[in-house]
C-alpha cells in the first residue's frame, strides 16, 4: 500500500499538467460517455455517478458533463462507438503495468501503444500477463490531519472498507468496488474531508526499484499516459522514501 501512495502523489502532479494541456476533461468526457451507455441516471448508474464526481472535481463544466451524458445514452447523433481496452506489460525491472484505454478503433489504440511500451523499453504482453497481479478496489485517502485515526477506521470500518492503513502523511481506506460509494459517503457524511476517492487497481504484491529504473518505469507510464485514448495507468512498482528523496533532488 505505501507504494501507492508515492505513485499517487505523482499522479496529482500529472493530472495538473495534464489540466493545462486541456487533456483531462477529453478523459473525463469518454469515461461519462462510456458509464451512460447503462443509463443516464446517475441515481441508478453507480458508474456514471462516479464519473460525474470526478469530473466536477477536475472543475469540468457542467454543459460538456451533460453533453457527455447524453452521447453515451445514445440521444445524439453521429455518435462513434468508444470501446473499452486494458492493455497490460512490463517495464524495466520486472515492473508490472496496467493501462486503461477508450477508443473509437481498437487496432489503431492496440498498435500505437505496444509502439510506445516497446521503444521505451518495455514489452507489452497478453490479456491476463500482470492482471493477475492486481485487484480492483476503491481507494480513499484522508490527510492525517483531517481527522483522528480512531475516528477513520471506526467509521470506514462500520460502512464496509476492508482496512485503513497510515501511508506518510495520508490514511488510506480500502474497499470492494460494491462498498466504495457507501464508504465514501459515510465518511463525507461524518464530516471527513476526502483528499482523493477513486476506484483503482491495486497491486498484490509490489516490486521495489532503485531510483534509476524508476525513472525509466515512469517515464514508460509518461508516455502510455499521454496517449489520447488512455485513461488510466497503473503499477506495481514500490519506491521507498530513500529512493522518491533521491529522484526529487
Amino acid at each position: 500500500m505505501a507504494g501507492h501512495s508515492h505513485w499517487a502523489s505523482i499522479k496529482h502532479q500529472k493530472a495538473a499538467a495534464d489540466a493545462k494541456k486541456g487533456k483531462v476533461f477529453t478523459k473525463l468526457a469518454r469515461m461519462i460517455i462510456v458509464a451512460a451507455r447503462k443509463g443516464a441516471d446517475p441515481d441508478m448508474n453507480f458508474a456514471l455517478r462516479h464519473a460525474i464526481e470526478k469530473a466536477r472535481a477536475a472543475s469540468m463544466p457542467k454543459d460538456s458533463i451533460e453533453y457527455a451524458i447524453k452521447k453515451g445514452a445514445g440521444l445524439l447523433e453521429g455518435q462513434s462507438a468508444l470501446t473499452e481496452l486494458l492493455f497490460e506489460g512490463y517495464a524495466q525491472g520486472g515492473v508490472a503495468i496496467l493501462a486503461e484505454a477508450l477508443t473509437d478503433n481498437r487496432n489503431r489504440t492496440t498498435s500505437e501503444v505496444r509502439k510506445i511500451w516497446e521503444t521505451s523499453g518495455g514489452k507489452m504482453g497478453g490479456s491476463g500477463s500482470v492482471l493477475w497481479m492486481f485487484s480492483r478496489k476503491g481507494l480513499i485517502s484522508v490527510d492525517v490531519s483531517a481527522a483522528p485515526e480512531d475516528k477513520i477506521l471506526e467509521v470506514a470500518l462500520e460502512a464496509g472498507a476492508d482496512d485503513v492503513s497510515r501511508s506518510q502523511d495520508v490514511y488510506e481506506v480500502t474497499c470492494s468496488v460494491e462498498n466504495f460509494q457507501k464508504v465514501k459517503e459515510t465518511l463525507e457524511k461524518s464530516r471527513i474531508p476526502l483528499k482523493t476517492a477513486e476506484l483503482t487497481y491495486l497491486p498484490s504484491t509490489e516490486v521495489d526499484c532503485d531510483a534509476e529504473t524508476a525513472k525509466k518505469v515512469l517515464a514508460l507510464m509518461d508516455r502510455i499516459e499521454e496517449h489520447d485514448d488512455i485513461q488510466n495507468v497503473y503499477t506495481n512498482m514500490r519506491m521507498s522514501d530513500a529512493v522518491l528523496a533521491e529522484m526529487r533532488r
